[in-house]
């Protein structure tokens, strides 16, 4: 009897919603302007990746990257992919604010927190973002949020639902130090 070759396959990484947004306007910025939230529903999206996928010659890594970027960003108040932790309190992931900036928030609002996205807030500007009380910036940056007239909404916890409200807390503090108000 003739062995039998066995091949084992595992599920691909998950989209990463950060990464997908640098992905995004590395690659389909260059064709697309920002879309409206919600200008295609989350199985619409799928499809239209698929077929630009091959159209790009993205990898399937940053075809889910940009898959979660685009179904997170289509509807912030029930992250329909992004799923919110389940974690509170003030317990920490043991990263500081600045880490978990470089690593979840920089793909959209750019190392200098002038945002890289149309419609993105610029975190420099005296009157803008960083204005509003610690309360309500928590709030947005936990349930995701849309500013008015922008193109783009932030999903919950900037995309990254193993967050904790220690962690946003601490992004909080590192963009008033960093950006300033």
């Amino acid at each position: 009897m003739l062995p039998v070759p066995v091949q084992a396959f595992d599920y691909p990484a998950p989209g990463d919603f950060a990464q997908g947004a640098k992905e995004w306007a590395d690659n389909c910025g260059r064709c697309h302007n920002i879309r409206g939230a919600k200008e295609l529903r989350d199985d619409q999206w799928i499809t239209t990746m698929f077929h630009m996928r091959l159209r790009a010659g993205l990898t399937g890594q940053e075809m889910r990257n940009i898959l979660t970027f685009l179904q997170g960003s289509n509807n912030p108040s029930t992250g329909v992919i992004v799923k919110t932790s389940t974690a509170t309190g003030s317990a920490t992931s043991g990263l500081s604010g600045k880490d978990i900036y470089s690593q979840t928030c920089i793909a959209c609002h750019g190392a200098d927190g002038k945002g890289v996205l149309p419609g993105v807030p610029d975190f420099t500007r005296k009157d803008g973002r960083l204005s509003k009380p610690d309360a309500t910036l928590l709030k947005h940056v936990t349930e995701g949020f849309q500013s008015p007239g922008s193109p783009m909404a932030m999903p919950p916890k900037g995309g990254n639902s193993s967050l904790t409200e220690g962690d946003l807390k601490n992004v909080i503090e590192y963009l008033h130090q960093e950006f300033g108000s």
